[in-house]
């Protein structure tokens, strides 16, 4: 059996780790990439231990192109081939009034969250590009804020639409190349360590808005990843049916 090979970015927590985990029990060898170590062991130590042997964590600064290039270049050397790449990590900051957002927090959440998708994506398509078979999948970790904002929130929502752009223009640019792109934007998941945070709502007011368990986001990334060669999901949003997102009300 052919082992398809993937690599999850911000793999040590979160959506990320429990993606990572839902693809090693479907059976992918999955590269886990983020920037500490420890808690991409972590993520291994949680797989069954017959699944720990195809999991390999990589840490990597993925703003940083140099370090992108050189675990590309890993996962080259280990696998010989990159069939899915999940672009994922994030780093975000609190809400903050528009007038107030310091320009070292917008460039931190935009080069990681835009920056990190086009490098890793960057890096992906020259593996994708060159391989034979040639091909494979690439999917970006959006938000329902790349389609719709929440107030004082635009670091973040910038960034997540321009990671709806880098989704349209990878998609378009990997045609040629037997390469597909989707997007999946994620509404509110439960929460494992803490309460539901209060959120500030289109009318100024805080409220706590309904969750979803993770295993949905995790349902619906593994279904992306398992479509065959040609057929594409090129966006979805995974919410709970009563969060507050058209109309952010």
């Amino acid at each position: 059996m052919v082992v398809r090979t993937a690599v999850v970015t911000g793999a040590g927590s979160g959506v990320g780790r429990a993606c990572a985990l839902g693809l090693l029990a479907d059976g992918w060898s999955v590269v886990l990439t983020g920037r500490r170590t420890a808690r991409l062991e972590e993520t291994v130590a949680l797989a069954p231990p017959e699944e720990r042997g195809r999991a390999v964590a990589v840490a990597a600064d993925i703003t940083d192109p140099v370090a992108v290039d050189d675990l590309f270049a890993a996962v080259g050397e280990r696998f010989g081939r990159l069939d899915l790449l999940f672009n994922n990590a994030a780093d975000t900051m609190p809400y903050t009034a528009t007038e107030d957002v310091g320009v070292e927090d917008w460039h931190r959440v935009m080069d990681s969250i835009a920056t990190g998708t086009f490098l890793c994506s960057r890096a992906a398509f020259r593996m994708m590009k060159r391989q034979s078979p040639r091909g494979g999948r690439i999917i970006n970790n959006g938000a329902p804020s790349a389609q719709a904002p929440r107030p004082d929130s635009i670091a973040f929502t910038a960034a997540k639409h321009a990671v709806a752009g880098l989704t349209r223009s990878l998609s378009l640019d990997g045609r040629r190349y037997d390469i597909s792109c989707g997007q999946i934007d994620i509404g509110n998941v439960t929460p494992h360590d803490r309460p539901q945070p209060e959120v500030r709502q289109a009318d100024g007011s805080l409220r706590a808005e309904p969750t979803m368990d993770m295993r949905h986001v995790v349902d619906m990334v593994r279904a992306m990843a398992a479509l065959p060669a040609g057929v594409n999901i090129q966006s979805v949003l995974v919410m709970p049916s009563s969060m507050p997102y058209v109309g952010r009300g």
